[in-house]
């Protein structure tokens, strides 16, 4: 379609077909030569779902002896594909598609490209819209955008018309009402039990076609102005404990609600004929395409705050209000969703609320953020999680274990119960612990320091008594802002940190951004990565754009003003990229002081050891380190060629082999004679047994979650490490050993606390 224009022609054609008194059939012959003609194209078909098949129902360019004879199942060829996924296909070449699957009657040999949408009705596909062309292309974002308006069109048609049962979907298995156990991942950790509540926020649009566009144009203006009030009334009374990442959530959600380029496009549809709500879906069905597809993590995420403001405007402009949240909670509930927005978590009455499962959700997702700053454990990527649920099921939800238990069992249900008890006992005898030093049975201190990256984390200092911040990731304020955050808005943040540890040292790392921590303000220069996490990222980036490196630079010495300022560059793989960072930081320092501001007493330098190759020019580096962190989560995969994410690379993955922690070693005896402290950052440290083999080797400075600063404590305390030390050495050097066997083995003939 080579316009715009165009397709709200088609729009106004198909509502005369619609209007017109003829039969369904030979309407749907005349919308298949509307989107022939529309789209210039040689093919136009629509299927629809008729006991269990997806039928072939009209045509434009295929034989017409096809018509209800061609019959596809859900995930058989490209059509159900379409249908099994809800997902666009664009296709230059059809029929090198894995899933391609040729019907010798339809004629359809001769041509190459294809271009398909599902037909959607009440959240099922009940049909395929599809384009074929002769010629191999790739269809434009208009043209996908256009057979989207009509499969909406259509799917108001067919449902008037009685041709596919209301209930239609792709076939199930048959649901029993036996106990379940269902995986996913642990997003925000945390027990809890309640009832299955689903949250079902879209609305069934049963309107498509207009008659006025001025009416539908006041209709959007009132329900626009109608969701900012509600907005600005929710974020209001939110329930937090104070000040945190989640205002940075909550005004980039605002910032959408109030984007003027979201309500131009949705009056756009309305001008081609579109009712207001039908014109909202359009444009969130185009957002799906762009951002579901994209390469940006960021872009992906916020896709989750657009979904969730088109079906808030939605429900307001057609006066369908009824969500779980508006009903209220009646007692202690699991909140089952495909996802959440931010706003719509807020909704919810928090003393009911006791968790969350999603289909989908990820780490970096705003309700993650929001739920974490909430204290509501949160399970995600739970497959099949709707189908496994139905409401009011009891559910106990154990996201420290990446577990739903559905309808379980009584014993079950007592294990649940035991584990909360112990996990309750558990953190009373941590508390204990709390304010006693991290020293091993002969005298060895060790420092351990927290993790951090949010305001909502800084409470973690007390509860555990850590000795500080020895990480803390300054890169999550970029990722959740739409453009770079504000110089005051930094300093803001950086400030609220350094009081909450008061005297305690804090280590700032710069922002590491790029690779898959894409931002949109920062140009990427190239397409999607191979290895993002080898890519541009991190020391690279902030070099290239020093800018960005110096604006944050000024913001953390004048946040740091009379104090001493800990700051480190992450992924450094050179000497001279070290160089280079902390001049722009000198340079932002000294032009401080030169203009009388307020800044930073002193500034402590140090590089994060990420990449293996470091360690083999560690001796030009050490002399002008104040301090070394080595980031085991990266170094481990980069130098055991181990995609952590990878579960058939699981078992490679090995925190305690022996090449791993041979080269820990060589680090930590160069460091050491250097005057240079060396500290851990990352899972390994926070792991008993690999912390005890961290000990062994000469680390005595830890920077862990905050939930496990406890049990790295209490296996500290029941220790003695100076033997433990000789026999590493002897390990390490022994061919073959198997270093956690041994440990193991030792540390239980010590005593050691390990659990």
């Amino acid at each position: 379609m080579a316009a715009t224009g165009s397709a709200r022609e088609l729009l106004r054609r198909l509502h005369d077909v619609m209007a017109a008194r003829q039969s369904t059939q030979s309407k749907l012959d005349q919308v298949s030569v509307l989107i022939a003609g529309a789209l210039e194209s040689e093919v136009a078909s629509i299927y629809l779902l008729r006991d269990g098949m997806l039928e072939l129902f009209a045509t434009r360019g295929l034989k017409q002896q096809a018509v209800h004879v061609t019959r596809l199942a859900f995930g058989q060829g490209l059509v159900g594909t379409i249908a099994e996924t809800r997902e666009p296909l664009n296709l230059a070449q059809a029929s090198q598609h894995p899933r391609f699957a040729y019907r010798p009657e339809t004629g359809e040999e001769r041509f190459h490209s294809f271009a398909g949408v599902p037909i959607i009705r009440r959240e099922q596909c009940v049909g395929v819209l599809a384009v074929q062309h002769v010629q191999p292309r790739d269809y434009d974002e208009i043209e996908i955008e256009a057979l989207q308006t009509v499969a909406m069109v259509l799917a108001e048609l067919i449902a008037a018309a009685g041709l596919v049962d209301a209930e239609a979907s792709a076939p199930k298995p048959p649901r029993d009402n036996s106990p379940l156990r269902v995986a996913g991942l642990k997003l925000v950790d945390g027990m809890a039990r309640g009832q299955a509540v689903f949250h079902q926020p879209r609305i069934i649009i049963t309107n498509t076609v207009a008659d006025d566009a001025e009416t539908e144009r006041e209709r959007l203006k009132d329900a626009f102005a109608r969701m900012r009030e509600e907005i600005d009334q929710m974020v209001s009374r939110a329930d937090f404990a104070g000040p945190g990442d989640h205002d940075d959530i909550l005004e980039t959600y605002k910032m959408f609600a109030l984007d003027e380029g979201w309500a131009r496009r949705i009056n756009d549809g309305i001008d081609g004929g579109l009712t207001a709500e039908a014109a909202v879906e359009a444009v969130a069905q185009a957002q799906r395409i762009r951002l579901g597809s994209a390469s940006d993590p960021y872009l992906r995420e916020r896709l989750h705050d657009l979904e969730d403001l088109s079906n808030r405007l939605i429900r307001i402009v057609s006066g369908q209000s009824d969500t779980a949240a508006k009903r209220g909670l009646q007692e202690d509930s699991i909140l089952i969703a495909r996802n959440l927005g931010p706003a719509e978590l807020l909704e919810y009455d928090r003393r009911f609320l006791k968790g969350v499962a999603l289909e989908e959700g990820s780490l970096t997702a705003h309700v993650t953020i929001l739920a974490r700053a909430m204290g509501i454990p949160v399970l995600g990527r739970v497959k099949g999680l709707r189908e496994a649920v139905a409401e009011g099921d009891p559910l106990l939800l154990d996201s420290s274990s990446a577990a739903l238990f559905v309808r379980p069992a009584q014993a079950v249900l007592a294990s649940f119960e035991e584990r909360t008890a112990l996990r309750l006992a558990k953190q009373a005898e941590f508390e204990q612990l709390k304010d006693l030093p991290a020293e091993s049975l002969d005298g060895v201190r060790v420092r351990l320091m927290m993790n951090a990256g949010l305001r909502s984390d800084l409470p973690a200092l007390d509860i555990t008594n850590a000795d500080g911040i020895g990480l803390f990731r300054t890169e999550f304020q970029f990722l959740v802002s739409a453009t770079l955050p504000r110089k005051g808005r930094q300093v803001a943040l950086y400030k609220d940190v350094l009081e909450a540890a008061a005297d305690r040292p804090v280590i700032f790392r710069t922002v590491d951004i790029g690779g898959d921590k894409a931002v949109p303000y920062v140009d990427s220069e190239g397409d999607r990565e191979e290895n993002p996490a080898m890519g541009w990222r991190a020391i690279r980036l902030a070099l290239a754009r020093s800018g960005l490196l110096a604006a944050q630079a000024s913001a953390l010495l004048e946040a740091a003003a009379g104090r001493t300022l800990y700051l480190m560059f992450p992924m450094v793989t050179e000497p001279w990229e070290y160089e280079q960072a902390r001049a722009i930081v000198e340079k932002r320092r000294r032009r401080l002081a030169a203009a009388g501001l307020p800044h930073a007493a002193e500034v402590k330098f140090g590089a994060m050891l990420e990449v293996p190759s470091l360690a083999m020019v560690l001796d030009e580096l050490l002399p002008r380190l104040d301090f070394l962190s080595i980031g085991t989560n990266d170094l481990t995969q980069f130098l055991l060629a181990a995609d952590r994410g990878n579960p058939r690379l699981a078992d490679r993955y090995d925190w305690l082999s022996r090449g791993l922690l041979r080269f820990l070693k060589l680090v930590v005896d160069q460091a050491h004679p250097a005057g240079v402290p060396v500290s851990i950052c990352g899972e390994m440290g926070g792991r008993p047994l690999e912390a005890l083999a961290l000990m062994a080797i000469g680390v005595e400075r830890l920077s862990i979650t905050p939930a496990a600063i406890g049990p790295v404590k209490a296996m500290i305390r029941s220790a003695r490490l100076e033997p433990l030390k000789a026999k590493m050495a002897e390990w390490l050097a022994t061919p073959g050993a198997d270093i956690r066997a041994l440990l193991t083995a030792e540390a239980d003939a010590q005593g050691i606390r390990l659990d």
